[in-house]
């Protein structure tokens, strides 16, 4: 069992972050230095992480006053100072880099439309341009772009179809390197019933091939429903609406299985499941997510993400709800303003996202909430934490969502939404949701999004430029008591964990 009072006092850094001057990691500090902090044109730092800080809860809370005369700006500004200098939340990493500059692009995730045309294949790739030069993430269906070799009309030429394109994207993505703040990142879909749906599962078998894209098959209740049976279904030409032949759903499915094994790739969308749940339908059907896949978007629509790190919000062994709660209700503020202050790309983005305002608000540090209380990850009492701290947040993110409807108004297309039915009235069509953290969770010190450990002693990659070595504080604490360490003088450090004679 984990002795909370020893990791306490081993890991004042991580748990004791004072609001006046944010304690980071040295890792920390090289991403904030490479990635976020304003450079001048010869390269030089210009601020510090807590004038960053600073600057990025000045810019958010300055929206008040539109909707709130009488608001005190300068304290709501504080509070998400401290909210993000104790590391407690932080949002997504282009709020972090762009909050106050002249491009001001704050959201995370961008879904982006394709049809089948040369004038809407390559409009789409200068908007994905313009998106990924600001640091936001692109998703896109393909599903619409005719097969290969499909006859084109006005030329009397053969389609090279959809993965070609995809290739073209990925492409001008690595080119455009999302403006030095990220690699680029792109979600590439397929539904199941395209005639390339092989050529789309197979894309990445070559380890040079679409190496800024995620991909995931798009799959139905009835695509599942033909694998269980080991049934065949139509394919289905998108540009004709004509079928055009059969593939068995087993070795469809098994294909994808294989193809994941081997590179990681497909994922699968299931988008039934995703448009069951989606708030507005009569704006249309999603059929595609962010990069990530955590946040199904209509076309156009983009979504600002924070995530709380929920290792910060233990108290004498137990998780301090109460202070859980102020933080829920702080942050889906923050992300909220953080709509209004953005500037949008697109003008098509800026009218769909202030129409529907989701955010996403998650969590990060999950498995060091766990080590800290003493929970193993792969256990029953981690998945009931789990549900207990999601339900909850997700009640508070709606209360607090409710309360900012009736104090600036629901998002204008509430009346098309399933609340308009049900209830009640609410800021945002959507609030929560789980992230990957990368970046975020590097700069807080924490463990990634809902991941576990991968390790406790590791060598990490930094820019291309540097190796570092670490070690989780949590496992340096219980090390001095349970275990020793030695560490080889070779090129890749290596840790050796001896018990104790």
């Amino acid at each position: 069992m984990v002795r909370l009072l020893m990791l306490k006092e081993a890991t004042n850094l991580y748990m004791q972050t004072t609001v006046s001057s944010p304690v980071l990691s040295n890792a920390a500090f090289q991403v904030l230095d490479k990635r976020i902090l304003r450079r001048d044109e010869s390269g030089t730092t210009l601020e510090t992480p807590e004038e960053m800080f600073r600057r990025v809860a000045g810019e958010v809370a300055k929206v008040e006053s539109q909707y709130l005369p009488q608001s005190d700006v300068q304290t709501i500004s504080e509070s998400f100072y401290r909210m993000m200098a104790s590391l407690d939340f932080l949002p997504n990493s282009p709020t972090l880099v762009n909050a106050g500059l002249p491009g001001g692009q704050l959201s995370g995730c961008f879904v982006l439309p394709i049809e089948d045309s040369m004038e809407s294949i390559f409009g789409t790739l200068k908007d994905m341009a313009l998106i990924q030069k600001t640091g936001g993430g692109t998703g896109f269906s393909f599903s619409h772009l005719r097969p290969r070799n499909d006859l084109i009309q006005s030329t009397r030429g053969k389609s090279s179809g959809p993965v070609s394109f995809m290739q073209l994207y990925d492409y001008a993505c690595q080119v455009n390197r999302q403006g030095g703040v990220r690699s680029g990142a792109n979600m590439g879909v397929m539904r199941y019933d395209h005639p390339d749906i092989l050529e789309f599962i197979r894309a990445k078998y070559s380890p040079e091939s679409l190496q800024t894209f995620n991909i995931s098959v798009a799959a139905t209740d009835q695509f599942m429903d033909c694998v269980g049976r080991s049934a065949d279904y139509p394919l289905i030409n998108p540009h004709t609406r004509q079928q055009v032949g059969f593939l068995n759903a087993r070795y469809v499915f098994d294909e994808i299985v294989k193809s994941a094994w081997r590179t990681g790739d497909p994922g699968l969308i299931f988008l039934d499941s995703i448009n069951k749940d989606n708030p507005t339908p009569q704006l249309g059907k999603i059929e595609a997510t962010n990069p990530c896949g955590e946040q199904p978007l209509l076309p156009y629509e983009s979504c600002n993400l924070g995530s709380i790190n929920v290792a910060h919000f233990v108290r004498d062994g137990q998780l301090d709800f109460g202070r859980l709660c102020g933080t829920v209700h702080s942050a889906v503020r923050f992300l909220d303003n953080v709509i209004d202050v953005n500037r949008y790309p697109i003008p098509q983005i800026e009218l769909r996202t202030k129409a529907n305002r989701k955010i996403g608000l998650g969590i990060m540090g999950f498995a060091d909430l766990l080590v800290l209380l003493g929970t193993a990850y792969d256990s029953e009492e981690a998945v009931a934490l789990a549900e207990q701290i999601m339900m909850f947040i997700s009640k508070e993110a709606r209360k607090e969502s409710s309360r900012l409807a009736e104090l600036k108004g629901v998002f204008p297309n509430y009346p098309a939404s399933v609340f308009a039915v049900q209830g009640p009235k609410l800021r945002n069509a959507t609030l929560t949701t789980i992230a990957p953290t990368g970046t975020i969770s590097l700069i807080a010190g924490c463990s990634s999004g809902i991941e576990p450990l991968f390790a406790i002693c590791y060598v990490r990659q930094m820019f291309g430029e540097r190796n570092d070595f670490a070690i989780h504080p949590f496992f340096e604490a219980l090390a001095g008591e349970y275990f020793h360490t030695e560490l080889q003088p070779i090129d890749t450090p290596v840790c050796t964990i001896l018990k104790p004679d």
